[in-house]
C-alpha cells in the first residue's frame, strides 16, 4: 500500500529526483509494515487511552480541587501572617528590646561610660600631660646632647682602628700576593687542562658522536617502517572483517527496522488518539444525555419553583422583620445615647456652671450674619431687623 512511499516520482528524471527523495523500499519492507502498525497500535492504544483518562482527570482535579484549595490556603496564611505572625513579632520585638536592649544600654550610658571617662581617662591624661610629657621631652635632650655625640666621636675612633688594624693588611695581601698567584694559577690550568680537553672533544669525541647518532637513525627509521606496515594490514584486516559486515548490517537491517518501528509509533499514537477521543466524546454524550439533563431539567422544574416560594412565603417577609427590628433597636440606642449624654452635660453644668451668654456683637460674642447670606462673618456689624427698599439696595449697589 504504502510502497512508493519514499520513492522519487515518475516526472522526475533519474538525474532530476529531489534531494530529499530516498531510493524504494524492498518488498521485505513493504510485506512487514501493516503487521508491524497493526500489533503496535494494539499496544500503544491502552496507554494513549489511559494516558488521555489521567490527563482529563488532572485538569478537573486542578479547576476543581487544587485552585480552590491554593485560595483557601492562600487566604487562610495570608490572615494567619496578619493576625498572628505580625503582632507576635512585634510583641517579641517589644520584649527583646525590653529585655535585652534597654538594660545594656542604660548600663553603658550611665554606669560604663562615666566609670572608664572618669576613673580611667581623665587619670591617664593626667599622668600623660603631668609626668610622662616632661619625662619624654628630659629623655629626648639627654639623647641628643648626650648620647648622640659621645656614639659618633666612638664611632669614629673605632672605624680608624678597624682600618688601620683590620683593612689595611688585608688588602696589601689581597693586591701583592694572591692577585699576582691566581693570575698564574689560571694560565697553567688553561693552557695544560683546558686547551688539551677541547681539542680532544673537537677531533676525537664529535666525530665519534656523529657515527652513533646516524646508526641509531637508521635503527630507528627500520623499526618505524616495520610497526608501519604492521599497522597498515592489520587495519586493512579490521576494516574489511569487522567495519564493512557492521556497516552494512546497520545500513540495511537495522536502520529500516528502527524507521519503521519509530514510523508506526508515531502511527499508532496519532490513531490511538483519535480513538481516545472518540470514546471521551462518547463517554461525555452518555454522561450530558444520562446524568446532566435530567439534574438540570429537577432543577429547573422542582428546585427553583419551591425555592422561589420558600423566598416569598418564609425568607421575605422574616428579612423584613427583622430589619423592622434591627432599625427599632437602632432608634432606641440612639436615643439612649443622647439621653445619656444631654444627662452628662446637665450635670457637668450644674457642678461648674456654663459660660455667661453675650450680645451679639461683642467681642466675644456670638457671630453676626450679614444681610443677603447664611454664613456668618467675624468682623461684621450685625445688619438691622429691616432691609432698606430695593431701589436704595440696588444705588449702594
Amino acid at each position: 500500500m504504502e510502497q512508493g512511499k519514499h520513492r522519487a516520482p515518475a516526472e522526475y528524471g533519474a538525474h532530476q529526483a529531489p534531494a530529499h527523495y530516498e531510493g524504494g523500499d524492498g518488498c521485505l519492507t513493504t510485506v512487514i509494515r501493516i503487521p508491524v502498525r497493526v500489533v503496535v497500535l494494539l499496544v500503544v492504544l491502552p496507554v494513549r487511552m489511559l494516558w488521555d483518562a489521567l490527563v482529563v482527570t488532572a485538569r478537573a482535579a486542578e479547576r476543581v480541587l487544587l485552585r480552590p484549595l491554593g485560595r483557601a490556603l492562600a487566604r487562610f496564611f495570608g490572615a494567619l501572617w496578619r493576625y498572628v505572625c505580625v503582632p507576635l513579632g512585634h510583641a517579641l520585638v517589644w520584649l527583646g528590646r525590653a529585655v535585652f536592649v534597654w538594660p545594656w544600654a542604660a548600663l553603658w550610658r550611665y554606669v560604663v561610660v562615666p566609670v572608664v571617662r572618669y576613673g580611667i581617662v581623665v587619670p591617664l591624661q593626667w599622668a600623660y600631660a603631668r609626668l610622662l610629657t616632661p619625662l619624654g621631652h628630659g629623655l629626648r635632650w639627654v639623647w641628643r646632647e648626650v648620647l648622640v655625640p659621645a656614639a659618633r666621636w666612638l664611632g669614629t675612633g673605632l672605624k680608624w682602628l678597624l682600618t688601620v688594624v683590620l683593612v689595611l693588611p688585608v688588602v696589601l695581601l689581597w693586591r701583592y700576593v694572591l692577585v699576582p698567584a691566581g693570575t698564574a694559577a689560571a694560565w697553567l690550568v688553561r693552557y695544560l687542562v683546558v686547551v688539551p680537553l677541547v681539542w680532544t672533544y673537537r677531533n676525537v669525541l664529535t666525530p665519534v658522536g656523529h657515527g652513533i647518532a646516524w646508526t641509531l637513525d637508521l635503527l630507528i627509521r627500520g623499526i618505524e617502517a616495520f610497526f608501519r606496515g604492521l599497522g597498515i594490514a592489520l587495519r586493512w584486516l579490521v576494516v574489511t572483517l569487522l567495519v564493512i559486515p557492521v556497516v552494512q548490517v546497520y545500513r540495511h537491517v537495522l536502520k529500516p527496522v528502527g524507521r519503521e518501528i519509530a514510523a508506526a509509533l508515531g502511527v499508532a499514537w496519532r490513531v490511538a488518539g483519535f480513538v481516545s477521543r472518540a470514546v471521551g466524546r462518547l463517554i461525555a454524550w452518555l454522561v450530558l444525555n444520562l446524568v446532566a439533563a435530567p439534574v438540570r431539567w429537577a432543577y429547573r422544574t422542582v428546585c427553583v419553583p419551591v425555592g422561589r416560594a420558600v423566598r416569598d412565603a418564609v425568607l421575605a417577609p422574616v428579612g423584613r422583620a427583622l430589619r423592622a427590628v434591627g432599625r427599632t433597636a437602632r432608634q432606641t440606642l440612639r436615643a439612649a445615647r443622647e439621653t445619656v449624654r444631654q444627662a452628662r452635660r446637665d450635670a457637668w453644668r450644674a457642678l461648674v456652671g456654663g459660660p455667661a451668654e453675650r450680645e451679639p456683637g461683642e467681642l466675644g460674642g456670638p457671630l453676626a450674619r450679614t444681610l443677603g447670606s447664611a454664613t456668618t462673618v467675624p468682623s461684621a456689624v450685625p445688619g438691622p431687623e429691616i432691609s432698606p427698599l430695593p431701589e436704595k439696595s440696588a444705588q449702594q449697589g
